[in-house]
This record gives structure tokens, sequence and C-alpha cells, in this order.
């Protein structure tokens, strides 16, 4: 994988890295996985959309350039959440990048349309994400232009399935599973960035919404949670919402399981506070930001493992 090699700022000290590699381990890096010595807190903290490692097969099959294809990061999102290990928490994050394969939706998210040899009643084509053109394999950027310029063939899929989707996955599990062995709960903090054109005010006048933090309406994550979260965003000044216009995707879909003391929330930061979404280059407003979500972070994490495990059930 070729492009931006920027890496993680990380006191060894705090963290340790595990990196993972397609195939038997002497090829290209798929993710990264940043853990503290010793996890104190059942938090981990995920960035599947910030991946920025272009294939050269890929970037050669593309009808667009890298820049066009970067569009769809989540831009430098991991590098704003790099001080998790330090507070106890693994961070979790996806090198390749979201135009190649987005593990935030189901695998058999896939529309049959791109492919010349997947039918239809094999996968889920009627996901209202693979209709938008914003499957597991994306056919547009997020700027709506079409990545391909003809048709792919399956076996396309299944290796980028198999090669990154598969293990970020697999990976992301043995988190949730360490995690709540240790705590008797696991909280997924699913880190995000929104175009500032999603973060529009709902009413003329007001100021634009800063972040969203979607638990889909409390069922993936426990509401107190979600209030702190939006307590300490409120009070530095942010501009907050809750589910709208981003409820929760996949991953909070999927593993959001409160009631089996699993939390998943989703926070979506507005890129106009701290990217050129243009030149899709960091501005002054990355650190002060950069700042204010490290000591989000530190918040979070300060919440007990009492008041996220599941219930009882009386005897």
């Amino acid at each position: 994988f070729g492009g931006d090699n920027t890496g993680l700022l990380m006191n060894e000290r705090f963290a340790k890295g595990k990196r993972v590699r397609e195939g038997d381990g002497n090829s290209d890096l798929i993710l990264d996985i940043l853990e503290p010595t010793t996890q104190t807190c059942p938090f981990i903290f995920a960035s599947p959309h910030s991946g920025r490692r272009y294939p050269g097969s890929f970037l050669a099959m593309s009808r667009l350039d890298r820049h066009a294809l970067r569009q769809s990061e989540d831009g430098y999102v991991d590098l704003l959440y790099e001080a998790a290990p330090r507070f106890g928490a693994p961070l979790i994050r996806a090198l390749f990048p979201r135009a190649y394969v987005d593990v935030n939706r189901a695998r058999d998210e896939i529309d049959p349309a791109m492919f010349v040899d997947i039918h239809p009643s094999s996968v889920d084509a009627n996901s209202n994400r693979v209709r938008a053109g914003l499957g597991v394999i994306p056919r547009l950027v997020a700027d709506g232009h079409e990545i391909y310029g003809g048709k792919l063939r399956q076996r396309e899929a299944k290796k980028r399935l198999a090669a990154c989707y598969d293990p970020y996955h697999a990976a992301l599990q043995r988190l949730i599973e360490q995690t709540r062995d240790k705590f008797g709960c696991a909280v997924i903090i699913d880190c995000h960035s929104m175009p500032s054109l999603g973060g529009a005010p709902f009413r003329h006048g007001d100021r634009p919404i800063d972040f969203v933090l979607g638990d889909r309406y409390g069922a993936s994550c426990t509401g107190s949670l979600t209030a702190l979260v939006e307590q300490v965003l409120a009070k530095a000044g942010y501009v907050v919402s809750r589910n709208s216009p981003y409820a929760g995707g996949f991953v909070a879909a999927t593993y959001g399981r409160p009631q089996s003391g699993v939390h998943v929330l989703q926070i979506e930061i507005n890129r106009a506070l701290y990217l050129d979404e243009k030149r899709l280059t960091r501005t002054k407003g990355f650190g002060p930001l950069r700042d204010m979500i490290t000591a989000l972070v530190e918040e979070m994490t300060g919440v007990s493992p009492l008041s996220l495990r599941p219930a009882q059930a009386a005897e």
C-alpha cells in the first residue's frame, strides 16, 4: 500500500503497537492496534474510516485520482484520538481507505450491478447504503463521483473482504471479548468525522453542529454515557446533536448490546473544526481540537465499569 505514512505519536511508557498484515505477515499493513501497557478501563476506541494507505492496484483500476478518492476519508480522526492508550484504552485503526473497503457495513452489502459475476440473490442488494452507492465495496466516493470506469469481478470483492474486512472485525471482536472478560463490560467509541455540510444547523440562524453522538436512540449505548459526553462537549462550547443526522452505523447496530454489557457510541466530528476539506490538510484548529478530544477521552475512561455492566437478574 502506498500513500501517507503519518503514524501515531505514542509514548512507549503508555502504549504498545500491534500491526496486522495481509496474508502471511510479509505483505501489506492492514490495521494498527495500539494497546496500553495495562488496560485499565473498559473502553475501546476505533477509527474505521481514517485509513490513507491506497493499494496501487486500486488506484490503477479507479477512474479517480488519489485526492478525489480521499474525499471519503474521515481525515486524521485516528490522530485526534491518539492519546487513548495513555488512559488505559486500546485504539484500533484501519490503515486501508474507506473507498476500498468500508468496515462500517455488513459483509454482504454489495451492489451486484458493480460486478460482472455477482447475482443479486447472493448479496443484500436492497440495502439503503448499497442503493446510495456506499456499500462495503463502495461505488461512489463521498462527493458522489463514480470510483470505477468499468465493472469488477467477484474475486476482487472476495480478496478485499478477506484481506481487510475480516481482519478488522476479528480484531475488534477480540478486543471486545478480552475487555468484557476483564471488566464485565466493553464500550466501543466509534470515531468518525462528517462533512461540514452534514453539520448544517437544523434551523436558520443557529450555529452549525460540531458533534453528533449516535447511540441508535439508546439501543446501542447506555444513555448515561451519551449524556456525559454531551455534557463535556457542551461545556467546552460545542454544539452537540444526538442521533441526527447520524444515529450510528453497522458497528453500532451489530455490536451495541447494552443488556449484554457491550456499548457502542458513535461520535461524528464536523471536519470544519480541523480540516481544509478541499486540500485535505489539517488546519490550525487541529491541535486545540485534539487537546479537547484528549480531555474527553480522559473523562470517558474515568467512568466506573460498575455503571456499564448489565443489570443482574434477581434470584
